[in-house]
């Protein structure tokens, strides 16, 4: 059976360049096009796709507004089309809240060279949102958080650290875990698959709704207690050494699984880095990158979790770390920042060997 798309762009050239690209998968078929919501909602009842491709910014009725009434009345996976602008990547995070599964980026049409890589990549994000578990989603800030452990001498753990690796559906997973995170958590790094650009939005959009404090990674910058660092879009993310502290490090070599920044490179820097210190977290994404670097941080001495299948909206790297042997424990994404915190408290902060 093949993958049924419907394209819903206001663009005749984008509709155009769109299909060409989907109808060239063999697994996947273009039920429709619609240049507009009010259209591809009669597509969407005549041809129940498997997955809609949605641009963010169209006319009649505004993208967002069109993905919220479909979330609630029609569920079904959306993959974002958005813009390289900051707005485009503002809007594509709130598109990602209210439940589209993934995003890409318009296609540079001029660039003509560059299309074999966008269109390994659209296929890819169609093909992974195909399978996603689509869940109710809650609003931003509502959900109730229990008493999570807490933290032993939290004052004194600046040497223990939280890793964490995530992609398709990882915007929310990493949202609501870091939503949870106390105050005084340990620093935490964040490699999330997303182009440049849109982790800037992204790591201000966390800032904004959690206790700690969230930020784009900007090398060379001592690693806090009560912070996080989201590895930035056009580059890989590790961890250093400098001292006694913890420190960024940022690098634009080549991307690893396909990825920069990729998830593999910043938990083998982790596993070299912090070993025992570190605690690793792999949460929801399609593919297996993180799982070898995982491996090697739970053989340098770090403790890790994965995300279970039920809550993931796409299982693939967590299932992939298990697979391999990298992890310790494995819980629901509601869990694991209790799970994580729980492990720290009764782990607690030994004195820093350099």
């Amino acid at each position: 059976m093949k993958i049924k798309v419907l394209i819903v762009d206001d663009s005749a050239l984008i509709r155009s360049v769109m299909s060409e690209i989907i109808s060239s998968q063999p697994d996947m078929e273009v039920v429709g096009v619609a240049p507009d919501p009010l259209v591809a909602r009669e597509l969407i009842k005549q041809t129940n796709p498997d997955v809609l491709t949605l641009d963010v910014e169209m006319p009649k009725m505004d993208g967002l507004d069109f993905l919220e009434k479909l979330m609630r009345l029609r569920p079904m996976p959306v993959v974002m089309v958005s813009s390289l602008t900051e707005r485009g990547s503002e809007i594509t995070m709130r598109a990602l809240e209210l439940g589209a599964v993934d995003f890409v980026t318009k296609p540079k049409i001029s660039i003509q060279s560059g299309m074999r890589e966008y269109t390994e990549l659209i296929s890819d994000k169609i093909r992974a949102a195909s399978k996603a578990r689509i869940k109710p989603r809650t609003v931003t800030g509502e959900k109730a958080v229990g008493a999570l452990p807490a933290l032993r001498n939290p004052l004194t753990s600046s040497e223990k650290l939280i890793i964490i690796g995530a992609s398709t559906g990882g915007t929310e997973a990493i949202r609501e875990f870091l939503m949870q995170m106390p105050s005084d958590c340990p620093g935490i790094l964040i490699a999330q698959h997303m182009p440049e650009g849109f982790t800037t939005s992204f790591a201000r959009r966390l800032d904004t709704l959690c206790k700690i404090s969230v930020r784009e990674a900007a090398g060379d910058e001592r690693v806090l207690p009560g912070h996080a660092y989201i590895a930035p879009g056009h580059s890989h993310l590790l961890l250093a050494r400098s001292g006694a502290n913890y420190v960024t490090r940022i690098e634009q070599s080549e991307p690893v699984n396909r990825h920069r920044p990729s998830v593999d490179v910043l938990f083998r820097s982790a596993a070299q880095a912090a070993g025992k210190n570190a605690v690793g977290v792999i949460l929801t994404g399609m593919g297996k990158d993180g799982a070898a670097g995982m491996l090697e941080m739970k053989t340098a001495g770090a403790y890790n979790f994965a995300q279970d299948e039920a809550s993931c909206v796409v299982f693939g790297m967590p299932r992939e770390a298990i697979a391999m042997g990298g992890t310790h424990e494995v819980g629901a994404l509601s869990a694991l920042p209790g799970m994580v915190l729980g492990y720290l408290a009764t782990h607690g902060s030994r004195a820093l060997r350099v």
